[in-house]
């Protein structure tokens, strides 16, 4: 549907029943946040909040809460979109007329155009704004659906400019309402190509915050889009309308759009940012980053509608990004690395933190299989785009696996574990970077990668039931079966590394008898019943509370010619280390006091649990 403003967004949805209109007083410091995730976990409609406690501007909130409702907003664009997209894979579609034609219609619609009137807006403060603040620790209010826009200051205007989503903190810590506000930003975002070629210039950064405007130009912020491409194009692609704007002093108006932070970032000025609770399900804690100087803040005269979501650990409304970017781009990696048919980022293990991967091993068929291309593969996928945050890559190649999807996680990570060679196949990067909001590895943007590889025949059958020897003379309190061949093994806390070498001799001691059972990956836990409960616990526990280079070990490691190599199992340290952040949890007075809203009389009565 090609709405022009959030206001259309939210008139629609409510029109076709997927709105709910929320009329009590609420506070935006928690309980918005506390009443969105609680509908968001039960699958629930897009959120209109009325009347909000010393603000002057309602708010919207899980528009992208379901596949469903995502689908629905897209419902006249999407379809046609993705088949542009897919031009790049199969570039002789173009010759059938009715795909030509689409495609010329949605490039018609793609470029941005000048507006001869940029809207009416208003001065306006901060602190009559809804800005919201999430969980309990975080360390003030947050912007969670900022549309953040730049330009690059030697090639200026909106056809090399960048749309980023990146978090922005609007009060706590040392900034001053109204005048300074911090600017989250991540590696490998295009918003740092930018502040580099300013601060190379010795000038401020210019930047425009956008918050509002229509679904597609939220989606198109999270787009993976080339640097070449602006995010406004594929904004306007897929709104199935073109995005009027008007520039002012190196700034950005539109008509479209509800709010406007006008401010500059200096080449070298930051100040404390955080804590802030993420979407790997932790607090991201308190870093320096860049300090925008606001210059002014303005509002839409009529309909300003204040947008935020909730992030946290997986899914979250977030997901759905993930999903409808997934649902867009399948199958073009194809085209970007030759010979990898398919990646997969997982959700419930925080994203990054783990990929799936199958890649081809075509050149060398007389030789004994094992893996060779699909390691040069797993080097590729690891300098593309933000799939080089990522931690852990499994990666099968596709012969003999035909079937094997990357989207059915555990069946995938099975076949993986059925033929790792755990003293060949295991491949580190140590000391480099990673994902700004993963503390595994002791210190901002710093840990390590592993990549498991797998090509050739079943080297072990995975064990269906925790072995019948017993285990608990070696200290393993308590022990469960998370997955065929897995074993999920609560023993003491986490002291310190100095001691864990000696510790770990221990457990691979015990560990051993494991591998002729059928055990191919023993994960030492705080809590071996939350761990082995759902696949979903697995994955965020094991992979989001280890650093490869630093949690893992095995029977009998060794290092041969700069290789490590161990025999089976592999041992993950995934118990809390004293670096780590602090998980997310609710604030049980928040959690009572928003029990009004779901009274039977009340706004939210039949979403009462």
């Amino acid at each position: 549907m090609g709405y022009a403003t959030l206001y259309d967004t939210v008139r629609d949805l409510e029109k076709h029943g997927r709105l709910i209109r929320v009329s009590e007083e609420i506070d935006s410091d928690l309980e918005m946040a506390a009443v969105h995730r609680r509908i968001n976990a039960q699958q629930g409609p897009a959120l209109f909040f009325e009347n909000i406690k010393g603000r002057d501007f309602p708010a919207v909130s899980n528009l992208f809460g379901t596949g469903e409702r995502s689908h629905f907003l897209f419902r006249d664009s999407f379809s046609a979109v993705r088949e542009v997209l897919q031009l790049r894979k199969r570039p002789m579609s173009v010759l059938n007329p009715r795909t030509f034609f689409s495609a010329i219609k949605i490039g018609v619609l793609a470029l941005p155009r000048p507006a001869i009137f940029a809207g009416s807006f208003d001065p306006v403060s901060i602190t009559r704004v809804p800005v919201t603040k999430s969980w309990p620790k975080d360390g003030g209010n947050f912007v969670t659906l900022p549309l953040v826009y730049t330009e690059h200051p030697e090639h200026p205007g909106v056809m090399r400019s960048n749309l980023g989503m990146y978090r922005v903190q609007t009060s706590g810590n040392s900034y001053s309402d109204d005048q300074t506000m911090g600017i989250h930003y991540q590696l490998h975002r295009g918003i740092g190509i930018h502040h580099t070629a300013a601060a190379k210039m010795k000038q401020p950064l210019k930047v425009t915050v956008i918050v509002g405007g229509p679904p597609a130009l939220m989606l198109a912020a999270v787009m993976p889009l080339p640097e070449t491409i602006s995010e406004l194009i594929f904004a306007s692609m897929l709104g199935r309308r073109m995005f009027r704007y008007r520039r002012r002093q190196g700034y950005l108006l539109s008509p479209q759009a509800d709010f406007f932070i006008h401010g500059e970032i200096s080449p070298n000025e930051t100040l404390p940012e955080g804590p802030f609770g993420d979407h790997l399900g932790y607090y991201s804690l308190t870093h320096d980053f860049p300090v925008l100087r606001v210059k002014k803040i303005l509002a839409r005269r009529r309909h300003a509608i204040w947008p935020f979501t909730v992030v946290g650990r997986p899914p979250q409304e977030d997901s759905a990004f993930g999903r409808l970017i997934h649902e867009l781009t399948d199958g073009l990696i194809e085209n970007e690395i030759p010979g990898v048919r398919a990646v997969h980022a997982v959700d419930a293990a925080g994203v990054h933190p783990l990929l799936l991967a199958v890649g081809s091993e075509r050149y060398m068929p007389y030789l004994a299989p094992q893996p060779r291309e699909i390691l040069t593969q797993a080097n590729a996928i690891l300098g593309f785009n933000q799939m080089s945050l990522a931690k852990y890559l499994f990666i099968a190649a596709e012969e003999g696996a035909a079937r094997l999807s990357v989207h059915r996680v555990e069946e995938f990570l099975r076949y993986v574990l059925e033929r790792l060679d755990f003293s060949r196949d295991l491949h580190f990067q140590t000391r480099t970077t990673m994902d700004t909001l993963d503390y595994s590895g002791g210190s901002l943007n710093e840990g390590s990668k592993l990549v498991l590889a797998a090509y050739g025949p079943k080297l072990r059958e995975l064990a269906t039931e925790i072995p019948a020897r017993s285990i608990s003379r070696y200290n393993f309190r308590d022990v469960k079966l998370a997955m065929p061949g897995v074993l999920a093994v609560r023993t003491t806390a986490f002291k310190d590394y100095k001691g864990s070498e000696f510790e770990m001799r221990t457990v691979a001691s015990a560990a051993r008898p494991l591998a002729e059972a059928g055990i191919a990956l023993v994960v030492l836990v705080d809590d071996a019943e939350f761990a082995a409960q759902s696949l979903d616990n697995f994955l965020w526990v094991t992979f989001t509370r280890s650093d490869p280079a630093r949690d893992i070990y095995g029977v009998e490691a060794n290092v041969q010619h700069k290789h490590w190599g161990c025999k089976a199992p592999l041992i993950i340290d995934a118990r809390v280390k004293h670096h780590h952040a602090g998980v997310l949890t609710e604030d049980p007075k928040v959690t009572q006091r928003i029990e009004r809203f779901f009274r039977r009389d009340a706004s939210l009565g039949k979403f009462s649990l």
